[in-house]
């Protein structure tokens, strides 16, 4: 297994613990997507969690096209 793989699996599994851990509201209707506020903004914890998760995608997406091309 080359590097690639390695970086992809941690990123795979950081991105999926950080998607796993936003919410978008209290209750738990909110957590199925029933979430009643439209215009949100991020603030704190839930904005920083939100930009390492966007970091992961890309880390995770580069290392896939770096890992099929090498």
């Amino acid at each position: 297994m080359s590097i690639f793989n390695y970086i992809t699996i941690v990123s795979m599994a950081i991105m999926s613990v950080l998607i796993l851990i936003q919410t978008r509201g209290a209750s738990l209707g909110a957590g199925l997507g029933g979430g009643g506020e439209v215009n949100t903004m991020r603030r704190g914890t839930d904005k920083s969690i939100h930009q390492l998760t966007i970091i992961m995608a890309f880390l995770f997406a580069a290392s896939l096209i770096l890992g099929i091309a090498v």
